[in-house]
């Protein structure tokens, strides 16, 4: 594969490029043959080592689709992370479901399974696991109290690609995973996208029906049967049984994925270089905690994540840590999102029995305040190695 010579490091140094043009062209015999969007797909789904693959516009759309194939309807509650975006409740709200939260273990940022088996009622029906910032869930414990309760799983993998979990890839353990795609993740497809995958046909089959507008002959696989030109062309012909959405991925889209496929290993492991330097830089410092890595767990380091305690430790608040961060020439690091029952949108906001306030899930509110996200997605190792050195010194400076 040849690099792009004049932006070495870019992020689309693969064959994108030579993919889009392709895509484009209307004359091209393999385009006829087989779509994009299904090669990309059936490619995707062999690498995680999932038998489905549906791909949708992005990854919330994702979620939305993979809840509605679970069964997620009006009055049922999805028990789901307090420590997430607030798209996961979004897509349970949007089909009448009830965003129940849970709070967190903090060495590994994760939804914590005892507080999933407080939160199990008559009325749950899934719940929703997310590998955060890029460390697969310990998804044993969360799979076995969804076997006793009936509950399904979904994983919200956005974060996570190629990270394993006792031999599987992340998103493969739970009954359905959703992966990201947008411009920042592990793999893009150019700006937006995302893909569910399972190895349930029904739940492969309902989520693609829902995304691809309910069309009544859409399939685990292929998308749409083939039929005779004569019996869809027939006035009388009914199309749809499903009232779904248009969460289509476009034939660019797939084309920009199918090239960054190729390289998902690379760019993987690119990012945990970067990571394994910045845990260099923070060792022996018992103030900054990066995230617990359970044996058989391999993390993809969507960001290089630490619980700050410098301000307890050492009398020197996170922002005041970031100002001399950024003096001494480091990147701007991202603070945590805000627990997503306390966003805007939601906040003191009532679903069923449950209102969105303060206090629900303590762990989590508490650490989404001292969290410090450091970027993992330089192309440039050298670069990268610069900004750990200088976070070496400044935790240097600050006495470790």
């Amino acid at each position: 594969m040849t690099e792009n010579v004049k932006h070495p490091f870019g992020k689309y140094n693969g064959n994108e490029a030579e993919y889009v043009l392709r895509a484009l062209d209307t004359e091209n015999p393999d385009n006829k043959a087989c779509s994009w969007v299904q090669r990309f797909e059936e490619a995707f789904a062999a690498k995680i080592g999932a038998k489905f693959a549906v791909a949708v516009n992005s990854g919330t759309s994702g979620l939305h689709a993979a809840l509605y194939a679970a069964g997620v309807g009006p009055g049922e509650e999805v028990i789901q992370p307090a420590m997430t975006v607030v798209m996961d409740a979004y897509a349970t709200i949007h089909l009448g479901g009830i965003p129940v939260f849970a709070d967190i273990v903090a060495e590994t940022q994760h939804i914590d399974p005892v507080d999933i088996a407080r939160k199990i009622t008559a009325r749950t029906k899934a719940i929703i696991t997310v590998s955060w910032q890029g460390l697969p869930v310990d998804m044993d414990p969360i799979m076995q109290l969804a076997q006793k309760h009936n509950l399904v799983v979904v994983d919200d993998s956005a974060q996570t690609m190629m990270g394993r979990y006792k031999g599987k890839i992340s998103g493969t353990k739970a009954h359905i995973g959703v992966f990201s795609f947008e411009n920042k993740k592990h793999l893009t497809t150019g700006s937006e996208g995302g893909m569910i995958v399972t190895s349930d046909e029904v739940f492969a089959t309902q989520a693609r029906k829902f995304a691809g507008i309910g069309y009544k002959h859409m399939t685990a696989t292929a998308g749409r049967t083939h039929l005779a030109l004569s019996t869809v062309q027939d006035p009388s012909y009914e199309r749809f049984d499903t009232v779904g959405l248009n969460y289509r991925m476009n034939a660019i889209s797939a084309a920009v994925g199918m090239a960054q496929l190729e390289r998902v290993d690379h760019i993987v492991a690119r990012r945990q270089a970067c990571a394994r330097m910045f845990l260099e830089a923070t060792e022996g410092c018992r103030w900054m905690i990066p995230q617990t890595v359970m044996a058989g767990v391999e993390h993809s380091y969507y960001t290089f994540a630490v619980d700050y305690r410098g301000e307890s430790e050492r009398g020197v608040k996170w922002k005041e840590f970031y100002n001399r961060y950024m003096a001494m020439g480091g990147d701007g690091f991202y603070g945590c999102v805000v627990t997503p029952y306390l966003e805007i949108s939601l906040r003191n906001k009532t679903f069923g029995a449950h209102r969105m306030e303060a206090g629900l899930c303590p762990v989590a509110e508490a650490l989404q305040l001292r969290i410090m996200q450091f970027k993992t997605n330089y192309r440039d190792l050298g670069i990268a190695q610069k900004k750990a050195e200088l976070l070496s010194r400044l935790i240097d400076e600050i006495g470790r």
